[in-house]
């Protein structure tokens, strides 16, 4: 017989029931979250795009601005995360003919006692909901993909880099 790892998750109180994590005896250290996704669609939609010709303009401007956006808003968004002080919010989009369509990474930077992968997640996930939302007209079938993250640094579990 295999022997089962126990997890205590911290999201969850004796009972069994959702509960905030108190983080306030935690230290207050650098932590950075860097997580990426992709776009999947047809290449006349990555070209129209690559042009700028879509019926809603900047495509991949306003998708850039929506993901800093949410990673600002993620407390909001998922119900157990902290509030915290962003200190920097990097979202690119990269375009790539041989998918066709885009690969997006957002890198959030944080000074407080809990890390930022939420919110790098958030990023890339809205950031790619954007995307599809201004290019829908165009093509309805894109498909967003392999959202992760990438890697973090920073706090009590130490570093994090995807293999």
């Amino acid at each position: 017989m295999s022997e089962q790892k126990s997890f205590n998750l911290s999201h969850l109180n004796e009972k069994g029931e959702a509960q905030m994590v108190d983080v306030s005896s935690k230290n207050v250290t650098r932590r950075q979250a860097i997580a990426q996704g992709q776009i999947r669609m047809k290449l006349a939609t990555f070209e129209a795009i690559e042009t700028g010709n879509t019926p809603k303009g900047d495509v991949l401007g306003t998708a850039k601005l929506a993901g800093i956006m949410a990673a600002k808003q993620t407390a909001n968004l998922i119900p157990l995360c902290h509030p915290l002080p962003l200190h920097k919010i990097e979202v690119n989009i990269r375009g790539d003919k041989t998918l066709p369509g885009y690969i997006i990474e957002a890198k959030v930077i944080t000074k407080a006692e809990t890390g930022v992968e939420m919110e790098a997640l958030t990023a890339v996930s809205i950031a790619a909901l954007t995307l599809y939302d201004m290019a829908k007209a165009l093509e309805k079938s894109m498909t967003i993909e392999n959202i992760c993250l990438v890697s973090k640094t920073g706090g009590k579990s130490g570093d994090y880099q995807q293999i």
